[in-house]
């Protein structure tokens, strides 16, 4: 046998395939596969006596299956290569894949700065309809065009890792280094990064590391050892193994389970072109109940990650769902969590509230006021939204149904609706909206139920409207550059009228000026404001944007000495640039 080759999994060689796999308690290990008619004895790997075992095998192809065979005492077992880039299923086969054999036509995307960043949470399985099974990334690929045409420059894909089933959120990772089978698999999911980037689209993908599965888990006391009946040499096998996923969490603790997930999340940016990852509730990866019970470790690696999308992959992002205002998991500094931004439970939730609530005078706008103005560090270290896959399932609505269930297609649910898709593409942040939501999709968040793409033309009108103020956050014509500025300055935040307005701007003077009318009458109110004149660019009313709306008309503003009167439609958000 030549020198070993380095790496763990299957590795391409010259010839065949190199396999290197963390077994440190098998008395013996083997690969079985096409390639030696699945024989225990054909292909046996050597101990390197570091808990990794290693061999090589010629003729081993791209594309053929393969599992490894182990030994403990007298137990024997077969096992899916934990480092599988490809498998036939969650229980089924791991698959030989070559890495180099995908042709990239030269792709060299550089992806968006977070202040140029609005970004499509989207679930594969459930965006369109398939007639034999969930919808894969074929079929996304194919909205690619719809996707460019909205304006959105960063798609986010819910976990996409080998899963349980066919049909699943995504957040029951059995197999973490496989693409889903039944999403098409890791060519499939090239080719959409690939096809996404020349639509001059970012991809970011969502990984789960504060806990695997917990079924079809053939990392379950991989090697056959196990304390306290607990999961092996992956697992913590103490108090610190509980999730509310079951006794499944990652050993933080042991560097080889390090390594194991750092490579993953490497692998993503390096082998896939992926933009960004977005880490799942990194609450759990850090403490037992998310609250308490502190894993110092999970805190290190979440920590460790972020240092490997900085310094591997520069202008690429690591953006964690932590929801607990917790500033230090977007400090880069020594203990922080060196994610670049985080999602803001301190803007989604007051900014729900305000928008369901049953009556005016129960929305809160000093609350309002507050989350536009909240920040970890700088403006765009935190992703802003009104509804992802959490806000809209397990009981939960879209903002439509949650205004009014009897009439998500109205008035007062299409004003309330577009006045929160106003205020999450005007404020600082790195904005978000979930599948669907440009066209009020108003069905609540389940795998198995596709959008229902008639409403794409019942509401044509409406996604223009987030068609403009994507243009206008993105600033695509050169007219509305403040609203990708650092600065934001809070100009009123009356809770008698419910006004609210802030400009943002940028240190070259740049502004533009956003003012919200959260009551369902007219409001005319005066602000202090920089002196000049203000041109109003959007107006959230306009019948343009739905035949339902009233057309109110809002004047430009003349501030030449120091205030301005303000004049809104009811539940209506207007945007100004200044002249």
């Amino acid at each position: 046998m030549s020198s070993p080759h380095p790496g763990m999994g299957a590795i391409p060689i010259e010839g065949g395939y190199a396999f290197r796999v963390w077994a440190p308690n098998a008395d013996s290990v083997a690969v079985v596969g096409d390639f030696n008619d699945w024989d225990t004895g054909a292909n046996p790997l050597e101990s390197e006596g570091n808990g990794n075992w290693y061999g090589e095998i010629a003729g081993a192809r791209h594309g053929q299956e393969y599992k490894l065979y182990l030994t403990n005492g007298e137990a024997e077992f077969y096992r899916i290569d934990p480092r599988s880039q490809a498998v036939t299923n969650s229980v089924g086969n791991s698959i030989l894949y070559d890495h180099s054999a995908f042709d990239w036509h030269g792709d060299e995307f550089a992806t968006p700065a977070q202040h140029q960043l609005v970004i499509y949470e989207t679930h594969i399985g459930s965006f369109v309809e398939s007639t034999d099974g969930p919808a894969d990334l074929t079929d996304l690929t194919g909205k690619l065009g719809y996707l460019k045409n909205l304006g959105v420059n960063a798609v986010e894909l819910m976990p996409l890792m080998e899963f349980a089933g066919d049909y699943s959120w995504g957040y029951n990772p059995a197999h973490i280094f496989a693409v889903e089978s039944s999403y098409g698999g890791p060519d499939a999911l090239k080719t959409f990064i690939r096809e996404a980037h020349k639509n001059g689209i970012a991809v970011i993908i969502d990984v789960v590391y504060n806990h695997f599965g917990p079924s079809d888990l053939s990392l379950w006391q991989f090697d056959g050892w196990s304390e306290n009946d607990k999961g092996g040499i992956y697992f913590y096998q103490d108090w610190r193994s509980a999730t509310p996923w079951g006794d499944t969490r990652p050993d933080y603790g042991r560097q080889e389970v390090r390594d194991f997930i750092i490579d993953n999340a490497r692998m993503w940016l390096r082998d896939y072109h992926a933009d960004g990852l977005r880490l799942d509730m990194t609450p759990y990866m850090r403490a037992v109940d998310g609250f308490s019970g502190d894993i110092p470790d999970g805190w290190s690696l979440m920590h460790d990650i972020g240092e490997v999308v900085r310094y591997e992959f520069p202008g690429r992002l690591a953006i964690a769902e932590d929801l607990h205002n917790t500033p230090a998991v977007t400090s880069p500094e020594p203990g922080g969590g060196s994610m670049h931004a985080q999602w803001d439970s301190e803007f989604v939730h007051p900014v729900r509230a305000a928008l369901i609530a049953a009556d005016d005078a129960q929305r809160s706008i000093p609350s309002v006021a507050n989350a536009i103005t909240h920040s970890y560090h700088h403006a765009f270290d935190r992703v802003i939204y009104t509804e992802s896959h959490d806000e809209v399932a397990n009981g939960s609505a879209r903002v439509t149904t949650e205004v009014s269930a009897d009439n998500p297609g109205g008035w007062d649910a299409q004003k309330r609706a577009t006045l929160g898709a106003a205020l999450v593409l005007t404020a600082p942040g790195m904005p978000m909206i979930f599948q669907g939501q440009e066209f009020l999709e108003d069905e609540w968040f389940r795998d198995t139920v596709p959008l229902h793409w008639d409403h794409a033309w019942a509401f044509r009108d409406i996604t223009q409207m987030f068609r403009d103020l994507i243009s206008l956050r993105r600033n695509l014509y050169g007219d509305c550059p403040g609203l990708q500025g650092p600065d934001t300055d809070l100009v009123c935040a009356d809770d008698e009228s419910k006004v609210v307005a802030y400009t943002r701007s940028t240190p070259d003077g740049a502004a533009a000026l956003v003012a919200l009318n959260f009551s369902n009458q007219p409001v005319a109110h005066q602000v202090a404001l920089d002196g000049g004149l203000w041109r109003v660019c959007f107006n959230s009313d306009a019948r343009r944007y739905s035949q339902l709306f009233g057309d109110y008309f809002t004047p430009d503003l003349d501030a030449r000495e120091g205030s301005a009167l303000i004049d809104l439609g009811p539940y209506s958000a207007v945007i100004y640039v200044r002249e």
